[in-house]
């Protein structure tokens, strides 16, 4: 953590050259970094057309903030930009939990558990053995180069795929890995970055699962407690929901951290359990999360744009290439075969999955800890990692929707879940659901009677193209409605179920067997 000096007060000619910071100089700072969040959403938008994962984009605009650029601000403080690149990875790691849905990742958990450990430790020596042999690099250099690269970004991946449907396992696989394989990487590249001896692997290994299990039960229990108080109490506004939520988040990081266990793995566990228990005001939940998680990756982007010096990665431009190319081609493959042919994943999937291991925010961050700890070249380290995440995410990035359709992963489609909100009222002793139908939903054209709510349950207002009214029990539901469901406690959990079976299966649903968990 920087330190912060007290200075003694200057004489008035010093205080003449450095002015104290006035309102002004505040405004100007509100105004600068008004204008990079504003050009940085713009750049959503071309990233978005482009198919280039958005990470490339705010770099670019830290880079040319920086000492090399048009901004000229030099900034070399590894330290701070560790620290702020660990609070924003708690944000976008309890953003992805959030999301998360339980039944797209149940049936690929296991897989993405071996792939995020297994995977894990095939890539690093795989990759730490490229780069001692093919670059000359010294071991503990190879070692921490090939543990930071070996954690996969769910940010840069579906910043891609998000237009292309794909099967559910292949997108659970994928977002539990980049959930789960943080925490043991940061343990290797911590590990390998101490200025004594390397421990035993058998040590690390012990480690690794303990740190593991203990952040794993934290999050777990945090996020079961802070689901069950925020269903069972009702906050003064609706507004306080999300911020409930993600300070329920932090605090299952801080307590797996304090605990000596994974607070990475705690975070994403807890926010997993919140997303998929049917909280208060969900919708709103989610679009505040996924703000936080957009101005933290920015953010993030931006300063790691602003630490890196551009006319130093000359010299190791060529070692990251080839560096890049054993992950890419051997090690990531590699440990995607290994891992998911005992579960007997199509060769397709395995194909789509070993070139959609991005890297984007979490290697660039890793790589200033060696930089902190003052292990030798480990400036070397940080510009390799950040030429190799920047060169084959340019590479990677645009070609993967092209390699989906080639494969004829993204052709399949569900229907569109339903958005439902759901307000507590409490004196009452019931709830109101908001229930919006989207385009897709097997809900359209079903009539009122025909959604078989539970007794208690009713549709009491239908609003529709901005008309509201009082709905009869033939009156057919189409796209773009938005209903509203008052339901008593004890059947609010039924209301919501029988919802969302009707979105995903019509009418029939439930006769035929459709499932109807969220």
């Amino acid at each position: 953590m920087s330190h912060v000096h007290v200075r003694p007060r200057a004489s008035r000619a010093r205080q003449g050259r450095e002015p104290p910071l006035t309102v002004h100089h505040l405004n100007q700072l509100l105004l600068v970094c008004s204008l990079v969040l504003l050009v940085a959403v713009a750049a959503v938008r071309i990233s978005s057309r482009s198919g280039l994962p958005s990470l490339l984009v705010y770099l670019g605009i830290g880079v040319l903030m920086g000492q090399d650029g048009i901004g000229d601000i030099r900034f070399d403080n590894a330290e701070l930009t560790q620290v702020i690149g660990y609070a924003a990875l708690v944000v976008i790691l309890a953003e992805g939990g959030l999301g998360t849905k339980w039944k797209e990742i149940e049936p690929a958990l296991p897989a993405a558990s071996a792939l995020a450990l297994g995977g894990v430790a095939v890539s690093v020596g795989v990759t730490a053995a490229g780069a001692h042999f093919l670059t000359g690099l010294e071991w503990r250099q190879s070692l921490i180069i090939g543990a930071v690269v070996s954690s996969t970004d769910a940010a840069a991946v579906f910043s891609v795929l998000r237009r292309i449907p794909l099967p559910a396992r292949v997108t659970g696989t994928l977002e539990a890995e980049s959930g789960f394989n943080d925490a043991p990487v940061v343990i290797l590249v911590v590990a390998f970055s101490q200025t004594g001896p390397v421990e035993h692997w058998y040590v690390l290994l012990g480690e690794i699962a303990l740190e593991l299990a203990i952040g794993a039960a934290v999050g777990l229990a945090v996020g079961w407690l802070g689901s069950w108080g925020l269903r069972h109490v009702a906050l003064p506004a609706s507004g306080l929901y999300p911020i409930a939520v993600m300070a329920i988040a932090v605090t299952a990081y801080a307590a797996g951290a304090l605990a000596h266990g994974s607070g990475f793995l705690a975070v994403y566990l807890a926010s997993m359990v919140m997303g998929n228990a049917k909280l208060p005001h969900w919708p709103a939940t989610r679009g505040f999360a996924d703000g936080l998680g957009w101005i933290a990756q920015i953010g993030m982007f931006v300063l790691l744009g602003l630490l890196v010096t551009p006319h130093e990665l000359g010299d190791d431009v060529w070692p990251a290439l080839v560096i890049g190319l054993v992950l890419t081609m051997v090690a990531r493959p590699l440990s995607v075969m290994l891992c998911l042919t005992p579960f007997r994943v199509p060769w397709q999937e395995q194909t789509l999955m070993s070139w959609a291991g991005l890297r984007g925010a979490v290697p660039i961050i890793l790589a200033t800890i060696p930089m902190v700890s003052g292990i030798e070249a480990s400036r070397r380290i940080f510009n390799i990692v950040f030429v190799l995440v920047v060169v084959y995410t340019l590479v990677q990035g645009p070609t993967l929707p092209w390699l989906a359709r080639k494969l004829r992963l993204g052709e399949d489609s569900e229907a569109a879940d339903l958005g439902v909100e759901s307000a507590p009222l409490e004196r009452l002793r019931g709830h109101l659901l908001s229930v919006a139908i989207p385009d897709g939903s097997k809900m359209h054209g079903v009539e009122v009677n025909e959604l078989r709510l539970p007794a208690g349950a009713a549709v009491t207002l239908v609003v529709r193209e901005g008309t509201s009214f009082v709905p009869l029990p033939t009156t057919v539901l189409r796209h773009g409605d938005e209903l509203l469901v008052v339901a008593t406690d004890p059947v609010r959990d039924a209301a919501e179920k029988r919802l969302r079976a009707v979105g995903h299966g019509g009418k029939l649903a439930g006769w035929l067997g459709t499932g109807t968990d969220r």
